[in-house]
């Protein structure tokens, strides 16, 4: 399956959102953001689906994928779902079927070889660099540590971790498919700007 573009994608967390996560979201999809996944990992996931029911028309009004993070059952209702390391891909692909966006973490060159191609549609491999939102989460990668991912898989990779648009570049120079941004964008006193800068790097790399 394709991936959305522009190839950015934009993880939720509203602790950490400095808006109202709707509006963070609509700041996001309105910049030129199409691609859009729920990872609120601490609500239940009857709460998960409210917020998940409550963003997505708000997705699709601008065309854009929405996914979540780790919930099958909830991404029956959406475009899609993300996996954690480890998650059962052939089970999700079963369930959800071939129109479904999924994903996987991977955090080693070696998960990223065992990815499984025919079930999965991405992997991401980070953190890149540290991380703000997850600090001590794993040491830093780095784009040469990148590229070894790339390498080491036919899957499309998205890069996560401390990327902005300062460094977009080396990121997909070496080998990403695109990004993925969490606390760059939540944090950000004006999303539309910051959405529109990455996106704007993004561009300026494939041109």
């Amino acid at each position: 399956m394709r991936l959305p573009e522009p190839p950015l994608l934009v993880i939720t967390d509203r602790q950490q959102a400095a808006s109202p996560l709707a509006d963070v979201v609509a700041a996001a999809l309105a910049a030129g953001c199409r691609w859009i996944s729920l990872r609120e990992k601490d609500l239940l996931e009857d709460e998960q689906i409210a917020w998940a029911e409550k963003l997505l028309p708000l997705a699709h009004r601008f065309g854009a994928r929405f996914t979540i993070h780790g919930d099958v059952a909830a991404a029956s209702i959406l475009d899609g779902v993300h996996l954690p390391e480890g998650g059962n891909v052939r089970a999700a692909r079963d369930r959800l079927g071939r129109e479904k966006l999924i994903g996987l973490s991977a955090h080693t060159p070696a998960q990223a070889a065992a990815a499984d191609p025919a079930a999965l549609d991405y992997l991401i491999a980070g953190p890149v660099y540290e991380s703000a939102s997850k600090p001590g989460y794993g040491p830093a990668i780095r784009p040469k540590g990148l590229s070894e991912f790339v390498r080491a898989t036919t899957l499309p990779v998205i890069a996560i971790g401390g990327i902005d648009a300062a460094n977009i570049a080396e990121v997909m120079q070496a080998g990403a498919a695109g990004v993925a941004v969490m606390g760059g964008v939540m944090r950000a006193t004006d999303p539309v700007r910051t959405v529109r800068e990455l996106i704007a790097a993004l561009k300026d790399v494939k041109s």
